[in-house]
Formats: C-alpha cells, sequence, structure tokens
C-alpha cells in the first residue's frame, strides 16, 4: 500500500508508521504534519537514518486545513511512481514533473487533543480535528483514493458508570477535544452516507508508550517523578481508564485499514481498566520515589468519571492486545529513563511555558 499518514511526527503517529515500514515491507508512506508543539521530526529520525526503510518514507511539513499542503503530500507519491518522474530535474514536493498517482489510503491521525488545552483554547481543536477532517475528506474524493481511516477517541461517548460502549451508542462528549472529535466523526460518517466514501473509523482507548509528548498522565508523571517534581493528581484520582499500548493499537489501526469493512466503526481497547490514583502509585514504585511526590489538585472543569469501550467488532478481524499493562507500563517508564534526551529538550521549552502558566510552581495538573 502507499499511505498517506497525516499528524505522522506525533505519539501514536510515528508509531504506526514504524510498525507499518516495517511490518508490510513493500508500503511506503508520505507523512503530513504541521509540526505543532506536540509533533517531533526526531521521533522518526531512526526511520530516516534506516537505509532499508527510508527509501519508503517521504516527510511534508504542512497543516491538513491547508487544501494545497495535502496536495503537495499527495504529490510526494510520485516518488514511488515513474523512476524518470522521481529523478527529473527540480522534481519536489508538489511540483512533480508529472502527475503523481494517488495514494491507497489516508490515515488520519491529525489532531489537537490534550483535554485541558482545548478548555483553555477550543478553537484550534475545532479547526483541525473538523476543518483538517474536511479538506482530507475532500481530497479523497478528488483523487479517488480507496480508503480512509478516521483516527478517533472512546471520550466521544463520554463517561459511563458501568459497562461499555458500543460504537451503535450515542455520542456525548464532554470537553472541546471530544465534541471535536465527535464532530469530525459525524463528518466522516456523513460523507459515507451522501458520497459512498470509503471510510473507517477507529475509538481508541487511552494509549501509552514510548515518544509520548510529556503532558498526558504516564509521561507526565514518569518524567517527573523521575525528576523528583510534583505529581499532581486530579480530584480524588479515582477516574478509570482503559490502557492501550500504543504497539497494540497500532496493530488494531493496520488491522482496521487492510481488513475493516467500510462505512463501520471500531473500538480499540485492551480491557486495562485502572484508576489514575492507581497509575500514580505504580509510577511512584517504578521510579523509586516514595508517595511525598503526589499532588492533589482541583478536579478539571468537566472531567469525566469512566471510559470503557466494548471490541469484539475488532476482535472478530483476528486483532487482540499482547502488552501486559503492568509488563508494558514498566517497559514505558523505563524508556523515559533511558531517553531523557528525548523529553528534557522539551520540558525545558513550550512544554514549561504552558504548565507554569497554567498551574504555577506545580507545573501543571493531569491530563487524561
Amino acid at each position: 500500500m502507499k499511505i498517506l499518514v497525516t499528524g505522522g511526527a506525533g505519539f501514536i503517529g510515528c508509531n504506526f508508521i514504524r510498525h507499518v515500514l516495517r511490518t508490510h515491507p513493500d508500503d511506503s508512506i508520505v507523512n503530513l504534519d504541521k509540526l505543532t508543539y506536540a509533533g517531533n521530526p526526531a521521533n522518526l529520525a531512526d526511520i530516516e537514518a534506516d537505509p532499508e526503510l527510508a527509501p519508503r518514507y517521504r516527510f511534508v511539513h504542512g497543516d491538513i486545513c491547508d487544501p494545497q499542503a495535502v496536495e503537495a503530500a499527495i504529490g510526494r507519491f510520485a516518488d514511488w511512481g515513474s523512476p524518470a518522474a522521481a529523478a527529473a530535474p527540480g522534481a519536489t514536493a508538489g511540483h512533480a514533473t508529472t502527475a503523481a498517482p494517488a495514494p491507497d489510503a489516508i490515515v488520519n491521525f491529525a489532531a489537537e487533543t490534550h483535554v485541558d488545552r482545548s478548555i483553555s483554547g477550543p478553537e484550534a481543536f475545532i479547526r483541525t480535528d473538523v476543518i483538517g477532517t474536511h479538506v482530507l475528506l475532500e481530497a479523497l474524493r478528488a483523487h479517488g483514493i480507496a480508503r480512509y481511516l478516521q483516527i478517533s477517541t472512546d471520550e466521544v461517548y463520554g463517561s459511563i458508570e458501568s459497562g461499555s460502549f458500543l460504537e451503535t451508542d450515542p455520542l456525548s462528549p464532554s470537553s472541546p477535544y471530544s465534541a471535536s472529535k465527535a464532530g469530525a466523526d459525524l463528518l466522516v460518517v456523513a460523507y459515507r452516507t451522501t458520497y459512498g466514501a470509503p471510510v473507517l473509523i477507529t475509538r481508541s482507548a487511552n494509549n501509552y508508550g514510548p515518544y509520548q509528548y510529556p503532558e498526558k498522565l504516564i509521561p507526565l508523571f514518569a518524567t517527573n517523578a523521575l525528576d523528583e517534581q510534583p505529581l499532581p493528581l486530579y480530584g480524588d484520582g479515582g477516574n478509570v481508564r482503559d490502557w492501550i499500548h500504543v504497539e497494540d493499537n497500532c496493530r488494531a489501526l493496520d488491522t482496521v485499514l487492510r481488513h475493516g469493512v467500510e462505512g463501520q466503526i471500531y473500538n480499540v481497547g485492551a480491557g486495562n481498566e485502572v484508576a489514575n490514583r492507581e497509575i500514580t502509585a505504580r509510577i511512584l514504585a517504578a521510579t523509586g520515589r516514595d508517595e511525598s511526590l503526589f499532588r492533589p489538585v482541583p478536579d478539571r472543569l468537566g472531567h469525566d468519571r469512566r471510559y470503557s469501550v466494548e471490541c469484539s467488532r475488532l476482535r472478530a478481524l483476528g486483532w487482540a492486545p499482547r502488552v501486559p499493562f503492568a509488563e508494558g507500563l514498566a517497559a514505558t517508564v523505563a524508556w523515559y529513563a533511558e531517553r531523557r534526551d528525548r523529553w528534557e529538550p522539551i520540558k525545558s521549552g513550550e512544554w514549561r511555558a504552558y504548565y507554569g502558566a497554567q498551574s504555577g510552581p506545580e507545573l501543571g495538573a493531569l491530563a487524561d
């Protein structure tokens, strides 16, 4: 497959690109990314340095809300078209000397995802998550692309006290972030109903693993604990999330992309429902820190209590999670301990300015 991945310099996107290129030796990927604060080209430096993988990977810097940037990314597929076209003098991103072949699929990871930031500034979420999705869907139609996978979230369903959400359950988002993702999902469904667009949607539980920007619970708390900084936990810490390792999620997304039924929605969860306060305790233990670093902070506005999704539709495609949560969490904390070069520069820049403004000396509160 030739796949246009958007938002591939972010956490899940970079892991997905790594998974696809290593698992499918005939696949090629163009990665279109705006490189916002959470997008880091270094997340894919190993791919670009790999002599076997690099020839099948291209990066285009651009915004999915910009139709010209999307066209430029599609134009890069000429690199794997006619050898003469790819080698011709003056062939650059978006300016190939012959018409570029369309990709086989678009996988849209590009989104603003941090709930706290959506509360203080929802406009960017609406723009990227909804308008950007519209631009991609129009490109899908214009180029006759055969597959479109929208990466969504279990947060679109809202909170559930008991049981688990089905894909057919109504959406009830609680934050501007989850509302923007729900809006994008509905737009994707509408393009299927109106135009017969070849679309799929995945709604994943909370991801964790390497390369995650340190604003979400696990990377924030792991890096804070390693630096013996406070771990600011919202409310009573009883909020429950289902946690899935990013590698398991990427396998699920790849499965849906290749084997999912057009027009269907697939929940993606691992059945690892853990309260935030328990994760806090596990991270403290994994880093050898004591409970003196624990800091309760006022609860977040509109904070959902529990997320849970039923995943039999996905499992029917042959997928199942492989990474036990205890093992995956330990490996993730160890990765942050070993790879300070990946997060220390981040936490000295935009991150520090944002969290300092949010919560002063506590450097911010927990974000799911």
